[in-house]
């Protein structure tokens, strides 16, 4: 029998762990700042491209997840799936690469300097991520970062800036995923199997997120915490997901 399946699972094992031995510090100053957001009535605007995406949308609206939490999602990042033809991976390929079009993304959203955003980039280093990062470091709002240091220190910048998602960041929180993402070798093919960014990526996010629900609680506020609906008591989590909405509208439409 092959041991693959558990030399990816360890390796997912070995990152996670690595992450809570050094980043436990940065996750709860992320979470702070995005209870103090919240507290304030405002927003966490959550954004990434390409498999990064997946990062920003698990922030909210799903089970476990903080209401005030708000994710970017721009069709033209994230549906390339079809590879081949319209919206396929040649145009995602080439859009967020496009400096000036991160812009463009983040003034299509009523944005307030006392808001924060939570960047996810395993490179760090495309120019739609730092677009979105520096308008909204200019806004005056928190930019937390959720890249690969490893990685992203590795490579130069695909924008005018010259920075890396790191070095704009006001907290950074490492993935430590290394350079490629992908870290398993089988002998005889080129390349590496068993990519971990977006796992790690996710994980992370969930503690910033759970870390802010408990910030947020401490302070005698609610959270607003989504439920499951796939229980035996959907009726009753809906309502209690309603108030979740309304709440989020409470917010949006103050702006």
């Amino acid at each position: 029998m092959s041991d693959m399946p558990k030399r990816y699972l360890q390796t997912v094992v070995d990152r996670l762990t690595a992450v809570m031995d050094t980043q436990t510090a940065a996750i709860e100053e992320a979470a702070n700042i995005c209870a103090q957001s919240i507290l304030n009535d405002k927003l966490v605007f959550t954004f990434g491209t390409g498999h990064g995406s997946f990062a920003a949308m698990e922030m909210f609206p799903r089970t476990g997840t903080v209401t005030g939490f708000r994710p970017i999602v721009e069709s033209s990042m994230i549906s390339f799936h079809r590879v081949l033809g319209d919206a396929g991976a040649r145009q995602y390929r080439f859009i967020h690469a496009q400096e000036g079009y991160g812009t463009a993304i983040f003034n299509s959203h009523q944005t307030d300097p006392d808001d924060a955003i939570i960047m996810f980039s395993h490179s760090g280093m495309n120019a739609v991520t730092l677009d979105i990062a520096i308008a909204a470091k200019e806004k005056g709002m928190k930019v937390i970062a959720v890249t690969s240091i490893p990685h992203s220190s590795s490579v130069e910048s695909r924008h005018s800036s010259g920075k890396r998602l790191y070095e704009i960041a006001d907290v950074t929180v490492d993935t430590g995923v290394p350079l490629g993402d992908a870290g398993i070798e089988i002998p005889g093919v080129e390349g590496r199997t068993g990519a971990t960014s977006t796992s790690i990526a996710v994980a992370i996010g969930h503690a910033i997120n759970s870390t802010t629900a408990e910030r947020v609680a401490e302070a005698g506020r609610d959270p607003y915490i989504m439920v499951s609906p796939n229980t035996m008591q959907k009726e009753r989590a809906n309502a209690h997901n309603d108030k979740n909405y309304a709440e989020l509208w409470r917010r949006l439409k103050a702006r």
